[in-house]
């Protein structure tokens, strides 16, 4: 089993409408694409920062292969996608980790 995380920091006054987004537009593209088998949305706890909050969202597949089709062919457009949505709203930073 491999994991994406892609943890994103997004600004408290978009924060609802960002979520919104993610779970009835972005996420579902990502899922469209077939490379992953399910997905999670955490919230991250503990975070200091009084003008942002921060979601990791975790995508499950079966190999690596998946992944790197993933982030070859797909990827840079959906990343566009949602920089271009959420320009200077947002930071994020990706993680790919195997279950061992």
């Amino acid at each position: 089993m491999v994991l994406y995380n892609v943890t994103i920091g997004v600004d408290k006054d978009i924060e609802m409408e960002w979520l919104s987004w993610m779970k009835n537009d972005h996420i579902p593209e990502v899922m469209e694409t077939g490379k992953f088998t399910e997905y999670k949305i955490f919230k991250v706890l503990g975070h200091d920062d009084p003008e942002t909050t921060s979601y990791s969202v975790q995508y499950f597949s079966s190999n690596i292969a998946m992944v790197n089709d993933y982030l070859t062919n797909h990827a840079p457009d959906l990343i566009k996608k949602h920089q271009i949505k959420y320009k200077d709203r947002h930071v994020a930073f990706r993680t790919l980790l195997e279950e061992v």
